[in-house]
């Protein structure tokens, strides 16, 4: 009988342990997996490089390293976004107040955070732009960079990733940019050529490939100089990012967004059907020129340390001074994922 007592104790004592065990593990929310992380990111404007982070919402990843991303962007119709696109995805998520993460220019931020008092300062933790690789683009007659000299140049607006090929150029050529070159904002786009607002502008990606479309030829293509720079770049707050569920959480989404840039690189058959599903890009030869110029993605998007020293070189003054390039990144997370086999791995499948 004593034996049997024991033995009803034991029983109720592991199953008063089972019930706390139970009881310990948080409920799914909207039937989600307990490990799901909730994550807000906002893609400031749809430059091809910014294209990953669409790949990746559009194949799943995002779910598939057990994250729940609101993902917000600029309209389809936005000025930064697709000429002439037609019936592509205009995201419906309102755009958060305060993402948890911010993917856009390193050096924009950084030229902000020199220039602006209430700028805010993140830190980059990946980077899928490290190579100035755009192209000058110019009015008809205009034949070399050196008859640029005493003429406008168009960019997209102080700070921009245009206005740090601006200053490049002025560098390159030996020229003060406030005495021999007029550099003049909202003025990035063919149009600006068109109406003889400027004598040549800056043109990134999708107003490289619209002035190609309308007859234009390249001046002069700054992969030339072989010059680095900080372009769209995974960015969080640093205080954000010491909270472990948040460091996780951004584990993930690099593992995803890698994932996805992989996808860019062995894919192309995707990437078109990406453009023109969410940028509503129909013109497949306009699309393939977009793709092209964006073959230079690193494989590896670890943050580019060489442009963020560059950038600070370019606004050198009394405010780039009081920061070092190391205020600006944080390439941890990056080396984890490199160390442990999981970027090779993704191009040996």
């Amino acid at each position: 009988m004593k034996q049997f007592q024991i033995l009803l104790v034991r029983v109720f004592c592991i199953c008063a342990a089972a019930v706390l065990m139970v009881a310990s593990v948080p409920c799914p929310a909207n039937g989600q997996q307990p490990d799901v992380i909730p994550l807000t990111v906002e893609l400031l404007n749809r430059s091809i490089n910014k294209l990953p982070f669409v790949i990746a919402e559009e194949r799943g990843l995002y779910k598939k390293y057990g994250l729940d991303v609101k993902l917000w962007m600029p309209d389809v119709d936005d000025e930064w976004g697709m000429p002439d696109a037609k019936g592509g995805v205009n995201v419906q998520v309102e755009r958060p107040e305060r993402p948890d993460i911010s993917v856009d220019g390193g050096t924009p931020m950084m030229a902000s955070i020199m220039t602006n008092a209430r700028a805010h300062l993140r830190i980059m933790l990946a980077t899928t732009d490290c190579v100035v690789r755009w192209h000058i683009v110019a009015r008809r007659g205009i034949r070399s960079l050196e008859e640029l000299k005493g003429k406008r140049l168009g960019i997209s607006g102080p700070g921009a990733m245009t206005d740090f090929i601006s200053r490049l150029l002025a560098q390159k050529m030996g020229w003060n940019r406030e005495q021999d070159i007029s550099i003049m904002s909202n003025a990035f786009r063919h149009d600006a050529l068109d109406e003889g607002l400027v004598d040549a502008f800056v043109a990134y990606e999708v107003p490289y490939a619209a002035a190609r479309k309308a007859g234009y030829q390249p001046l002069f293509d700054t992969r030339d100089w072989n010059a680095s720079i900080a372009g769209s770049s995974v960015r969080v707050e640093r205080e954000w990012l010491k909270i472990p569920r948040n460091r996780e959480a951004s584990r993930r989404f690099l593992k995803a967004t890698a994932e996805a840039i992989s996808i860019f690189h062995q894919d192309r058959a995707a990437v078109l059907q990406v453009l023109s599903k969410w940028h509503g890009m129909q013109d497949r030869e306009f699309a393939g020129m977009l793709y092209l110029s964006g073959k230079e993605m690193p494989r590896k998007p670890f943050p580019c340390v060489e442009g963020i020293k560059k950038t600070l070189e370019l606004w050198d003054g009394n405010e780039a001074r009081r920061y070092k390039p190391e205020d600006f990144y944080d390439d941890s997370l990056m080396k984890e994922l490199d160390e442990s086999g999981f970027l090779d791995g993704l191009y040996q499948q």
